[in-house]
C-alpha cells in the first residue's frame, strides 16, 4: 500500500466524515495529531485513514467514545490478548439490550398516546394534544389510565 498524504478536506471526503468530526476526534485524542505542511495545513496519512474508518465503524455500532478509545488502545497493542476487547463488546451488547427494552416501552407509550385521537376533529378536542399538555414533563405518564380523547 502506498503511503498517501491528505489534507483534512481530502481525508473527510475519503472517509465520509466531516472536517468538524475529524477535528473533534483529534481533540478527543482518538486520532493522533497530524503532521503539518510548511503552510501549516494538517497532513494525514494512511494510518489516519484506517483509524478514522475504525472509529466510524464503531460509531455505526453506536459505541460511545470511551468504548472506542478503549478498543483503540487494544488495537494499538497487537500482542496483547483480546479478553478486554470481549469485555468491552459484552458491556456494549448489554447496553444495547437495555436500550431496546427502553425503546419498546417508549413505543408502547406512543401507541397509547396515538390511541387518544381516533378521528379527525378540531385540535382543541384532540386527546393527543390534551395528554401532552397534561403531562408533567419529568417522566412518561401511564397513558392507559387517562380516559380523555378524540374517540
Amino acid at each position: 500500500m502506498t503511503s498517501q498524504t491528505l489534507k483534512i478536506g481530502e481525508l473527510a471526503s475519503q472517509t465520509g466524515s466531516s472536517v468538524e468530526t475529524i477535528r473533534y476526534y483529534e481533540q478527543q485524542q482518538l486520532l493522533p495529531p497530524p503532521s503539518r505542511s510548511a503552510a501549516n495545513y494538517r497532513l494525514y496519512n494512511d494510518t489516519h485513514v484506517r483509524r478514522l474508518q475504525f472509529i466510524r465503524h464503531c460509531r455505526s455500532l453506536d459505541m460511545a467514545l470511551d468504548e472506542i478509545r478503549t478498543l483503540l488502545t487494544f488495537r494499538d497493542q497487537p500482542d496483547a490478548d483480546c479478553a478486554g476487547v470481549n469485555a468491552v463488546l459484552d458491556h456494549h451488547i448489554n447496553h444495547v439490550a437495555h436500550r431496546i427494552e427502553e425503546l419498546k416501552g417508549l413505543q408502547q407509550q406512543l401507541l397509547e398516546l396515538r390511541s387518544r385521537c381516533g378521528r379527525v376533529q378540531s385540535t382543541d378536542a384532540c386527546g393527543i394534544l390534551q395528554e401532552l399538555e397534561n403531562g408533567d414533563g419529568t417522566e412518561p405518564r401511564n397513558l392507559g389510565s387517562h380516559s380523555g380523547g378524540c374517540h
